[in-house]
């Protein structure tokens, strides 16, 4: 069906307004008015000629569509005299495009996500002044103070103030960052509890927001054409039938053969079963927390080879845990350093607390001191306990610096117990549970032939996690501009499902033929998705798989099987068996039976995962 449609809401009126006027034909038929078929010559006419046009402006683009026959039947029941043959028709048509126009559900809107959500006002620090001015106008050099919980409005580097930022959208990476003089700060981030004044080191067109914004236009206007199924069926349907009743009228010599045939070949089962079976899909996701915002994801998900695959928030939980602790006093190490961080504002602090499972609640902290690039320290159960990263250590030539376990992935805090080192407390984005069972099954259950990671995370965080799962293909350190090539690259090669969850991932979920988003942790990205799982798991993205391959199944079905039928009925109307009208009737007897199976998609079956 041509892409450029009528809109919804005068497709609707069509279908409502031709049903109204085969309605009135009847009644005036039944009293054997004299002007019974006027009300059908309005509906052919008014609904009818709003339709063809449109098919008209596809063919002049060289679209050929399902429908085009149906375009054809109205035309040919107009010249015939055959009115209620061609209303018909028209309430076929007109009903059909209105429940596909329902399915799709409201258009992507990518790109004013992005601006709803990118600043319009910095406050620009002169002196001892603040003021307010457009983002537009703030000049490289100029000093911006960010507030508690705003998002940074330019690229720039930190002058004043310790605090964190959440950069995980932009990054990839999991973890809150924190921020001291000289640290740099990404436009887009959002900051923390504390105000921080930067130094403006790009002027807002050229920051890293609005390099996503440019690249998510980019990828919008490039965005790979999807086929879809019922076109696909009608391209060889059509010029069946044409020839067919061509034939009829040829060897026949009577027209209304040819009109007979078209109307018993009028595809229904495509312009109708198909969006009733996408219906039942998208109904069927929706019970699995799955929200279907572009319905070609149905028809095109269960036919990508190469799976994109984003680390954090997808292949992850997206927040830190403790992997392991070594040293000399490993157990007092863990224990001390939650007694401190549970009074702590430090990013990895609840995890440390939540691997000492409760047993640190008892200790007494008598003293806490946390200053800004300095770590924790305090008095635990009347000793001296310090939290500090291995390059502080380093760097003051402590004794026992040479004690430290080599670097490994991951973060790392460091625990010193009367000045001395006690333990190392290594942390990893933990992959999901259910990550190596669905990463495994899906070549031989999915037919996937490629799966990678894409990350904008460390080298070494995304090969620790690659091992975890079993993935050989990683790209890390990707800035959203090199996603999107990897993904266009790899999409010229197969078609490709693409899965992320941050704004950085939102132009590559554009890119690819099939995006999917995990959770709902910001607006543009799910935006920029066909699909959206509201509960982030792997499990629900192998039901979508299984949602697409029934989908495509039942929908097969009901277009193949109608087609089927309704060649059998063109057979009948060739030889003049079947008039127009009986062939409408005859018709609508196939489109019963294919929405009656159409509507099987959703009803859900025993299982919708292999995993």
């Amino acid at each position: 069906m041509a892409e450029q449609r009528l809109t919804h809401n005068l497709v609707f009126w069509i279908a409502v307004f031709t049903t109204v006027a085969i309605g009135v034909h009847l009644v005036l038929w039944g009293i054997e008015a004299d002007y019974a078929q006027a009300p059908l010559i309005a509906a052919i006419v008014l609904g009818g000629l709003p339709l063809i046009w449109n098919l008209i402006s596809s063919a002049m683009r060289r679209e050929f569509g399902a429908d085009m026959l149906a375009g054809v039947s109205i035309i040919t029941s107009l010249m015939l005299g055959e009115y209620l043959a061609g209303a018909i028709v028209v309430l076929m048509l007109s009903g059909g495009e209105t429940l596909e126009s329902y399915a799709m559900g409201r258009a992507s809107a990518v790109l004013a996500a992005l601006a709803k959500r990118s600043p319009t006002i910095a406050h620009r620090r002169t002196g001892s002044n603040i003021s307010d001015i457009p983002v537009s106008e703030v000049a490289v050099g100029d000093l911006v103070i960010v507030l508690p919980h705003e998002t940074a409005p330019v690229d720039g580097i930190v002058r004043e103030g310790h605090g964190t930022m959440d950069e995980s959208y932009l990054t990839g990476e999991p973890y809150k960052v924190s921020k001291a003089p000289g640290a740099a700060v990404l436009s887009g981030a959002i900051n923390g509890v504390d105000a921080l004044t930067i130094e403006a080191t790009k002027i807002a067109a050229d920051s890293r927001y609005a390099r996503i914004m440019t690249v998510m236009e980019d990828a919008s206007q490039t965005r790979p054409r999807i086929r879809r199924l019922a076109d696909s069926l009608g391209a060889w349907y059509t010029p069946l039938a044409l020839v067919i009743a061509g034939l009829a009228w040829l060897i026949s010599g009577d027209p209304v053969r040819f009109l007979a045939v078209l109307v018993v070949a009028t595809p229904c089962p495509l312009l109708i079963a198909i969006p009733v079976a996408l219906l039942g899909a998208i109904s069927l996701a929706a019970s699995r927390t799955i929200i279907i915002k572009d319905t070609s994801i149905l028809e095109q998900i269960d036919r990508c080879k190469t799976l994109i695959l984003d680390k954090t928030g997808t292949l992850t939980l997206g927040t830190p845990s403790v992997t392991n602790v070594e040293g000399p006093d490993v157990d007092r190490g863990l224990l001390y350093a939650a007694a401190l961080e549970r009074f702590s504002k430090h990013p990895l602090g609840p995890a440390i607390v939540e691997a000492a499972k409760g047993r640190a609640d008892d200790l007494q902290v008598d003293s806490m001191s946390e200053r800004p690039g300095e770590g924790l320290s305090g008095i635990v159960a009347g000793v001296e306990v310090k939290v500090t990263g291995r390059s502080k250590l380093v760097s003051s030539n402590h004794p026992d610096a040479a004690l430290l376990p080599e670097t490994r992935s991951g973060l790392e805090c460091i625990v010193l117990i009367e000045g001395k080192y006690a333990a190392t407390i290594h942390l990893h984005d933990q992959p999901r549970t259910e990550g190596e069972p669905f990463i495994r099954h899906l070549s031989a259950n999915h037919r996937f032939t490629k799966v990678m990671i894409v990350s904008g995370d460390r080298e070494s965080e995304v090969a620790y996690l690659a091992q975890q799962v079993g993935i050989d293909i990683v790209h890390a350190g990707c800035t959203p501009e090199e996603k999107v090539e990897i993904v266009r690259a790899e999409t010229a090669l197969a078609p490709t499902l693409f899965v992320g969850d941050g704004i950085n991932d939102a132009p590559a979920l554009m890119s690819a033929t099939c995006g999917v988003a995990f959770g709902q942790t910001n607006e543009v990205t799910t935006e920029a998705a066909g699909a959206v799982i509201l509960e982030p798991s792997l499990r629900r993205l192998d039901e979508l798989f299984h949602i697409s391959t029934r989908f495509r199944s039942i929908a097969l079905q009901s277009a193949i099987g109608g087609m089927t039928l309704s060649m059998f009925g063109m057979g009948f109307a060739a030889f003049g068996v079947l008039t127009p009208v009986m062939g409408a009737v005859a018709q609508e007897v196939i489109d019963l039976v294919a929405i009656l199976n159409s509507l099987r998609v959703a009803m859900r079956p025993g299982t919708l995962s292999d995993v």
